[in-house]
Protein backbone atom coordinates (compact mmCIF):
# COMPACT_ATOMS: atom_id res chain seq x y z
CA UNK A 1 0.00 0.00 0.00
CA UNK A 2 1.29 3.53 -0.78
CA UNK A 3 0.87 4.72 2.83
CA UNK A 4 2.37 2.45 4.95
CA UNK A 5 1.26 3.34 8.45
CA UNK A 6 -1.87 1.22 9.33
CA UNK A 7 -3.88 1.83 12.84
CA UNK A 8 -5.48 -1.38 14.28
CA UNK A 9 -8.94 0.41 14.31
CA UNK A 10 -8.48 0.61 10.48
CA UNK A 11 -7.26 -2.93 10.41
CA UNK A 12 -10.70 -4.40 12.54
CA UNK A 13 -13.41 -5.26 10.48
CA UNK A 14 -11.16 -5.03 6.67
CA UNK A 15 -12.70 -7.35 4.13
CA UNK A 16 -10.35 -10.39 3.32
CA UNK A 17 -10.62 -11.85 -0.07
CA UNK A 18 -9.38 -15.21 -1.53
CA UNK A 19 -7.68 -15.45 -4.76
CA UNK A 20 -10.43 -15.05 -7.13
CA UNK A 21 -11.55 -12.25 -4.97
CA UNK A 22 -14.21 -13.56 -3.58
CA UNK A 23 -14.34 -12.10 0.24
CA UNK A 24 -14.27 -14.80 2.72
CA UNK A 25 -14.71 -12.96 6.28
CA UNK A 26 -13.34 -9.82 8.10
CA UNK A 27 -10.63 -9.32 10.45
CA UNK A 28 -11.84 -9.57 13.75
CA UNK A 29 -8.71 -9.73 15.90
CA UNK A 30 -4.68 -9.34 14.88
CA UNK A 31 -2.29 -11.53 17.30
CA UNK A 32 1.45 -11.17 18.30
CA UNK A 33 3.51 -14.21 18.77
CA UNK A 34 6.39 -13.01 20.94
CA UNK A 35 7.94 -15.96 21.27
CA UNK A 36 8.50 -15.88 17.32
CA UNK A 37 8.69 -12.21 17.05
CA UNK A 38 8.16 -9.37 19.34
CA UNK A 39 6.76 -7.02 17.30
CA UNK A 40 5.60 -8.75 13.60
CA UNK A 41 1.85 -9.49 13.61
CA UNK A 42 2.02 -13.47 13.01
CA UNK A 43 -1.54 -14.24 12.78
CA UNK A 44 -5.23 -12.52 11.72
CA UNK A 45 -8.19 -13.71 12.58
CA UNK A 46 -11.38 -13.66 10.35
CA UNK A 47 -14.52 -14.02 10.95
CA UNK A 48 -16.21 -16.06 8.63
CA UNK A 49 -19.79 -16.89 9.43
CA UNK A 50 -20.28 -18.74 12.80
CA UNK A 51 -16.38 -19.32 13.03
CA UNK A 52 -13.06 -17.74 13.02
CA UNK A 53 -10.19 -18.59 9.99
CA UNK A 54 -6.62 -18.15 11.30
CA UNK A 55 -4.31 -16.55 8.64
CA UNK A 56 -0.37 -16.79 8.72
CA UNK A 57 1.36 -13.35 7.90
CA UNK A 58 2.79 -15.23 5.01
CA UNK A 59 -0.56 -16.18 3.67
CA UNK A 60 -1.44 -12.70 2.62
CA UNK A 61 -0.02 -10.72 -0.70
CA UNK A 62 -1.41 -7.44 0.00
CA UNK A 63 -3.00 -4.96 2.44
CA UNK A 64 -4.84 -1.88 2.17
CA UNK A 65 -7.88 0.08 3.43
CA UNK A 66 -9.56 -2.00 0.34
CA UNK A 67 -9.59 -4.89 1.79
CA UNK A 68 -6.49 -8.06 2.47
CA UNK A 69 -5.81 -10.40 -0.61
CA UNK A 70 -4.81 -13.70 0.29
CA UNK A 71 -2.11 -15.59 -1.61
CA UNK A 72 -3.00 -18.50 -0.28
CA UNK A 73 -6.32 -20.38 0.73
CA UNK A 74 -5.45 -23.25 2.86
CA UNK A 75 -6.54 -21.88 5.86
CA UNK A 76 -7.74 -23.49 9.47
CA UNK A 77 -10.20 -22.79 12.41
CA UNK A 78 -8.88 -20.49 14.84
CA UNK A 79 -8.61 -22.05 18.16
CA UNK A 80 -7.67 -20.39 21.00
CA UNK A 81 -3.41 -20.12 21.51
CA UNK A 82 -1.87 -18.54 24.94
CA UNK A 83 0.98 -18.28 23.10
CA UNK A 84 -0.22 -15.70 20.99
CA UNK A 85 -0.64 -11.79 22.47
CA UNK A 86 -4.05 -10.27 20.78
CA UNK A 87 -4.16 -7.12 19.77
CA UNK A 88 -8.29 -6.64 20.23
CA UNK A 89 -8.39 -8.76 23.05
CA UNK A 90 -5.54 -8.39 25.36
CA UNK A 91 -4.31 -4.77 24.21
CA UNK A 92 -7.24 -2.58 23.37
CA UNK A 93 -8.45 -0.79 26.15
CA UNK A 94 -5.61 -2.49 28.63
CA UNK A 95 -3.60 -0.67 31.21
CA UNK A 96 0.09 -1.59 30.49
CA UNK A 97 3.12 0.25 31.66
CA UNK A 98 5.24 3.43 30.04
CA UNK A 99 8.52 2.29 30.60
CA UNK A 100 10.31 5.50 29.29
CA UNK A 101 7.39 7.83 30.94
CA UNK A 102 6.89 6.01 33.89
CA UNK A 103 3.40 6.01 34.15
CA UNK A 104 0.51 3.65 33.68
CA UNK A 105 -1.72 4.65 30.49
CA UNK A 106 -4.45 2.93 28.54
CA UNK A 107 -4.21 2.00 25.07
CA UNK A 108 -6.58 3.29 22.75
CA UNK A 109 -5.13 2.38 19.72
CA UNK A 110 -2.23 0.56 18.00
CA UNK A 111 0.08 2.52 15.03
CA UNK A 112 1.33 -0.28 12.52
CA UNK A 113 3.70 -0.35 9.92
CA UNK A 114 2.99 -2.08 6.67
CA UNK A 115 6.15 -3.53 5.09
CA UNK A 116 6.48 -5.14 1.60
CA UNK A 117 8.67 -8.33 1.69
CA UNK A 118 8.59 -10.04 -1.50
CA UNK A 119 5.03 -11.67 -2.30
CA UNK A 120 3.78 -10.20 0.65
CA UNK A 121 2.82 -7.73 2.82
CA UNK A 122 4.08 -7.65 6.42
CA UNK A 123 2.60 -5.87 9.26
CA UNK A 124 4.70 -4.51 12.38
CA UNK A 125 3.40 -2.91 15.57
CA UNK A 126 5.15 0.54 15.60
CA UNK A 127 3.29 2.17 19.00
CA UNK A 128 0.47 2.17 21.27
CA UNK A 129 -1.56 5.30 20.83
CA UNK A 130 -2.77 7.23 24.17
CA UNK A 131 -3.76 10.53 23.26
CA UNK A 132 -7.15 12.08 21.86
CA UNK A 133 -6.48 11.86 18.15
CA UNK A 134 -6.69 7.96 18.47
CA UNK A 135 -9.94 8.52 20.49
CA UNK A 136 -11.05 10.49 17.47
CA UNK A 137 -10.65 7.18 15.53
CA UNK A 138 -11.98 4.97 17.60
CA UNK A 139 -15.60 7.20 17.69
CA UNK A 140 -15.40 7.76 14.53
CA UNK A 141 -14.34 3.98 12.94
CA UNK A 142 -17.59 2.93 11.08
CA UNK A 143 -19.31 5.69 10.46
CA UNK A 144 -17.19 7.71 8.82
CA UNK A 145 -14.94 6.80 5.63
CA UNK A 146 -11.18 5.36 6.70
CA UNK A 147 -9.78 8.70 4.21
CA UNK A 148 -11.74 11.37 5.85
CA UNK A 149 -10.79 9.93 9.35
CA UNK A 150 -7.14 10.64 8.34
CA UNK A 151 -7.98 14.02 7.45
CA UNK A 152 -10.18 14.67 10.39
CA UNK A 153 -6.97 13.83 13.21
CA UNK A 154 -4.57 15.07 10.92
CA UNK A 155 -4.72 19.05 13.04
CA UNK A 156 -4.45 16.39 16.81
CA UNK A 157 -1.34 16.45 18.03
CA UNK A 158 -0.41 12.29 18.20
CA UNK A 159 0.48 10.67 21.71
CA UNK A 160 1.88 7.57 21.67
CA UNK A 161 4.78 5.58 23.01
CA UNK A 162 7.06 3.48 21.07
CA UNK A 163 6.35 -0.29 21.23
CA UNK A 164 9.76 -1.13 22.68
CA UNK A 165 8.72 0.78 25.85
CA UNK A 166 5.46 -0.57 26.28
CA UNK A 167 4.93 -3.41 29.40
CA UNK A 168 2.39 -5.29 29.78
CA UNK A 169 1.12 -6.45 33.18
CA UNK A 170 0.08 -10.15 32.98
CA UNK A 171 -1.19 -11.80 36.41
CA UNK A 172 -1.02 -15.20 35.25
CA UNK A 173 2.39 -16.83 35.54
CA UNK A 174 2.17 -19.10 32.57
CA UNK A 175 0.71 -17.46 30.13
CA UNK A 176 3.93 -14.35 31.05
CA UNK A 177 5.90 -17.73 29.92
CA UNK A 178 3.92 -18.34 27.28
CA UNK A 179 4.15 -14.16 25.88
CA UNK A 180 7.64 -13.55 26.74
CA UNK A 181 6.67 -11.46 28.73
CA UNK A 182 10.27 -9.94 30.90
CA UNK A 183 9.96 -7.01 33.46
CA UNK A 184 13.63 -5.99 32.58
CA UNK A 185 13.07 -2.60 32.40
CA UNK A 186 10.60 -1.80 35.21
CA UNK A 187 14.16 -3.59 36.86
CA UNK A 188 16.48 -0.67 35.94
CA UNK A 189 13.66 2.04 37.01
CA UNK A 190 14.08 4.08 40.11
CA UNK A 191 12.17 2.63 42.89
CA UNK A 192 10.27 5.50 43.76
CA UNK A 193 9.14 5.74 40.08
CA UNK A 194 8.36 1.97 40.36
CA UNK A 195 6.37 2.46 43.48
CA UNK A 196 4.15 4.95 42.03
CA UNK A 197 3.21 2.94 38.94
CA UNK A 198 2.31 0.16 40.59
CA UNK A 199 0.53 2.00 42.86
CA UNK A 200 -1.57 3.03 40.12
CA UNK A 201 -2.35 -1.10 39.15
CA UNK A 202 -5.02 -3.33 40.95
CA UNK A 203 -4.31 -6.32 43.42
CA UNK A 204 -3.51 -8.97 40.42
CA UNK A 205 -1.43 -6.38 38.52
CA UNK A 206 0.89 -5.38 41.22
CA UNK A 207 1.64 -9.29 42.60
CA UNK A 208 2.19 -10.33 38.96
CA UNK A 209 4.84 -7.21 39.35
CA UNK A 210 6.32 -8.49 42.71
CA UNK A 211 6.36 -12.29 41.80
CA UNK A 212 8.70 -11.45 38.91
CA UNK A 213 10.90 -8.82 39.56
CA UNK A 214 14.11 -9.24 41.11
CA UNK A 215 14.03 -9.71 44.90
CA UNK A 216 16.28 -6.66 45.92
CA UNK A 217 13.99 -4.50 43.36
CA UNK A 218 10.98 -5.55 44.98
CA UNK A 219 12.19 -4.88 48.67
CA UNK A 220 13.39 -1.23 47.09
CA UNK A 221 10.15 -0.56 45.71
CA UNK A 222 7.90 -1.85 48.86
CA UNK A 223 10.13 0.47 51.11
CA UNK A 224 9.01 3.46 48.38
CA UNK A 225 5.55 2.81 49.55
CA UNK A 226 2.92 3.44 52.93
CA UNK A 227 2.70 0.66 55.14
CA UNK A 228 -1.27 0.01 54.05
CA UNK A 229 0.15 -0.63 50.45
CA UNK A 230 2.92 -3.05 51.59
CA UNK A 231 1.07 -4.99 53.94
CA UNK A 232 -1.47 -5.50 50.59
CA UNK A 233 1.53 -6.81 48.37
CA UNK A 234 3.15 -8.76 50.98
CA UNK A 235 -0.49 -10.73 52.08
CA UNK A 236 -1.28 -11.44 48.16
CA UNK A 237 2.53 -13.26 47.74
CA UNK A 238 3.30 -16.66 48.68
CA UNK A 239 5.44 -16.45 51.49
CA UNK A 240 8.43 -17.63 50.36
CA UNK A 241 7.81 -14.97 47.83
CA UNK A 242 7.30 -12.71 50.95
CA UNK A 243 10.23 -13.87 52.68
CA UNK A 244 12.99 -13.17 49.85
CA UNK A 245 11.79 -9.60 49.44
CA UNK A 246 11.80 -8.77 53.16
CA UNK A 247 14.98 -10.13 53.44
CA UNK A 248 16.23 -7.48 51.31
CA UNK A 249 14.58 -4.63 53.27
CA UNK A 250 16.67 -3.25 56.17
CA UNK A 251 15.76 -4.83 59.32
CA UNK A 252 14.11 -1.66 60.31
CA UNK A 253 11.50 -1.71 57.07
CA UNK A 254 11.35 -5.28 57.18
CA UNK A 255 9.61 -5.17 60.88
CA UNK A 256 7.59 -2.27 59.98
CA UNK A 257 6.04 -3.86 57.16
CA UNK A 258 5.45 -7.22 58.67
CA UNK A 259 3.90 -5.77 62.03
CA UNK A 260 1.28 -4.47 59.46
CA UNK A 261 0.34 -7.50 58.52
CA UNK A 262 -1.94 -10.07 60.79
CA UNK A 263 -0.30 -12.14 62.79
CA UNK A 264 -0.79 -15.41 61.16
CA UNK A 265 0.57 -14.21 57.86
CA UNK A 266 3.59 -12.28 59.42
CA UNK A 267 4.66 -15.26 61.15
CA UNK A 268 4.96 -17.73 57.96
CA UNK A 269 7.18 -15.01 56.10
CA UNK A 270 9.36 -15.22 58.99
CA UNK A 271 9.31 -18.98 59.12
CA UNK A 272 10.43 -18.79 55.54
CA UNK A 273 13.09 -16.38 56.08
CA UNK A 274 16.91 -17.05 56.84
CA UNK A 275 17.60 -17.51 60.39
CA UNK A 276 19.80 -14.69 61.15
CA UNK A 277 17.55 -12.19 58.95
CA UNK A 278 14.41 -13.88 61.05
CA UNK A 279 16.57 -13.33 64.35
CA UNK A 280 17.21 -9.29 63.37
CA UNK A 281 13.54 -8.94 62.27
CA UNK A 282 12.21 -10.57 65.25
CA UNK A 283 13.92 -8.10 67.91
CA UNK A 284 12.91 -5.31 66.43
CA UNK A 285 9.44 -6.42 66.45
CA UNK A 286 9.83 -6.28 70.23
CA UNK A 287 9.81 -2.84 70.51
CA UNK A 288 6.82 -0.15 70.51
CA UNK A 289 6.53 1.42 66.78
CA UNK A 290 6.65 4.91 68.20
CA UNK A 291 9.96 5.02 70.12
CA UNK A 292 13.52 4.82 69.29
CA UNK A 293 14.14 1.09 69.60
CA UNK A 294 11.01 0.93 66.99
CA UNK A 295 12.53 3.42 64.75
CA UNK A 296 16.13 1.66 64.58
CA UNK A 297 17.47 -0.11 62.09
CA UNK A 298 20.72 -2.98 63.28
CA UNK A 299 22.75 -2.72 60.23
CA UNK A 300 25.40 -0.24 60.81
CA UNK A 301 29.27 0.03 61.17
CA UNK A 302 30.81 -0.28 64.60
CA UNK A 303 34.77 -0.70 65.42
CA UNK A 304 36.43 -1.32 68.82
CA UNK A 305 38.22 2.24 70.56
CA UNK A 306 41.66 0.98 69.82
CA UNK A 307 41.02 0.52 66.04
CA UNK A 308 42.66 2.83 62.97
CA UNK A 309 41.65 4.24 60.29
CA UNK A 310 42.81 1.91 57.89
CA UNK A 311 40.63 -0.83 59.94
CA UNK A 312 37.97 1.31 59.17
CA UNK A 313 38.35 2.03 55.80
CA UNK A 314 38.98 -1.98 55.42
CA UNK A 315 35.19 -2.40 57.17
CA UNK A 316 33.32 0.34 54.95
CA UNK A 317 34.67 -1.78 51.53
CA UNK A 318 33.37 -4.82 52.90
CA UNK A 319 29.80 -3.26 53.35
CA UNK A 320 29.61 -0.81 51.17
CA UNK A 321 25.96 -1.07 50.97
CA UNK A 322 26.19 0.42 54.66
CA UNK A 323 27.21 3.91 53.01
CA UNK A 324 24.02 4.81 51.02
CA UNK A 325 22.70 5.76 55.12
CA UNK A 326 25.35 6.40 57.12
CA UNK A 327 27.62 9.41 58.23
CA UNK A 328 29.23 7.43 61.15
CA UNK A 329 31.88 4.81 62.28
CA UNK A 330 30.76 4.33 66.02
CA UNK A 331 32.83 3.20 68.43
CA UNK A 332 32.41 0.51 71.06
CA UNK A 333 34.47 -0.69 74.13
CA UNK A 334 34.79 -4.94 75.07
CA UNK A 335 31.27 -4.82 76.47
CA UNK A 336 29.76 -3.29 73.40
CA UNK A 337 28.85 -0.36 75.31
CA UNK A 338 28.57 3.13 72.85
CA UNK A 339 32.37 4.99 73.47
CA UNK A 340 32.20 7.30 70.50
CA UNK A 341 31.63 8.20 66.68
CA UNK A 342 33.87 9.07 63.59
CA UNK A 343 32.81 10.86 60.76
CA UNK A 344 33.16 9.72 57.58
CA UNK A 345 34.87 12.55 56.00
CA UNK A 346 37.53 12.58 58.45
CA UNK A 347 38.64 8.96 57.69
CA UNK A 348 39.88 10.40 54.21
CA UNK A 349 41.88 13.13 55.92
CA UNK A 350 43.48 10.96 58.30
CA UNK A 351 47.23 8.65 58.26
CA UNK A 352 45.78 4.79 57.59
CA UNK A 353 47.36 4.22 61.71
CA UNK A 354 45.50 7.39 63.08
CA UNK A 355 43.65 5.90 66.39
CA UNK A 356 40.15 6.26 65.63
CA UNK A 357 39.50 7.28 69.30
CA UNK A 358 41.39 10.45 68.52
CA UNK A 359 39.00 11.61 65.57
CA UNK A 360 36.02 10.94 67.41
CA UNK A 361 33.27 13.86 67.73
CA UNK A 362 31.52 15.44 71.27
CA UNK A 363 29.77 15.68 72.32
CA UNK A 364 28.48 12.07 71.69
CA UNK A 365 24.76 12.36 71.15
CA UNK A 366 22.51 9.24 71.14
CA UNK A 367 19.19 8.03 72.21
CA UNK A 368 17.62 5.97 74.73
CA UNK A 369 15.61 2.59 72.73
CA UNK A 370 12.90 3.79 74.62
CA UNK A 371 12.61 7.50 73.80
CA UNK A 372 9.55 8.64 72.47
CA UNK A 373 9.82 9.17 68.51
CA UNK A 374 8.91 13.26 68.76
CA UNK A 375 11.96 13.52 70.99
CA UNK A 376 13.91 11.32 68.44
CA UNK A 377 12.71 13.74 65.55
CA UNK A 378 13.64 16.72 68.27
CA UNK A 379 17.50 15.61 68.63
CA UNK A 380 17.22 15.37 64.40
CA UNK A 381 16.45 18.93 64.26
CA UNK A 382 18.27 20.81 67.28
CA UNK A 383 21.82 19.02 66.71
CA UNK A 384 21.59 18.76 62.59
CA UNK A 385 22.16 15.14 62.81
CA UNK A 386 22.16 12.44 60.18
CA UNK A 387 22.73 9.68 62.43
CA UNK A 388 22.07 8.77 65.52
CA UNK A 389 22.96 5.77 67.67
CA UNK A 390 20.35 3.71 69.90
CA UNK A 391 21.37 2.51 72.70
CA UNK A 392 20.19 0.25 76.23
CA UNK A 393 20.22 1.07 80.38
CA UNK A 394 23.79 -0.11 80.52
CA UNK A 395 24.39 1.72 76.79
CA UNK A 396 24.93 -1.18 74.73
CA UNK A 397 24.76 -0.22 71.15
CA UNK A 398 21.54 -1.61 69.88
CA UNK A 399 21.24 -0.03 66.32
CA UNK A 400 21.24 3.78 64.61
CA UNK A 401 18.25 6.03 63.41
CA UNK A 402 19.33 7.76 60.07
CA UNK A 403 17.65 10.81 58.81
CA UNK A 404 15.92 8.52 55.98
CA UNK A 405 13.73 6.97 58.78
CA UNK A 406 13.04 10.63 60.13
CA UNK A 407 11.84 11.15 56.96
CA UNK A 408 9.78 8.64 56.63
CA UNK A 409 7.87 8.91 59.62
CA UNK A 410 7.46 12.95 59.08
CA UNK A 411 5.97 12.14 55.64
CA UNK A 412 3.41 10.00 57.23
CA UNK A 413 2.42 12.24 58.85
Amino acid sequence: MAESILYFTELLNLPVYDLKRRRIGRVRDAALVPLVHHSRIDRFLVGAGMSWLSVRYDQISAISLDGIELNDEKLFPYHSDEYMLRINRDLLDQQIIDVNGRKVVRVNDVTMDVRHNGDFDQIYVMEVDIGLRSIVRRLLQGAVPRSLIRRLQQPIAPNSIPWDFCNIVEADPQRRLRLNISHDRLEKMHPADLADIVEELGPAEREAIFETIDSEVAADTLSEMDSKTQASILESLEPEVAADIVEEMSPDEAADALAELEEDTSQEILEEMEPEDKSEVTELLDFEEDTAGGMMNTEYASLPGTATVSDAIALLRDNEELLDNLNLVLLVDGDGRLTGSVHLSRLFLAAGDTPLQSLTTEPLISAHVEMPQKRVTELFDKYNILTLPVVDDQRSLLGVITADDIISVLRQK
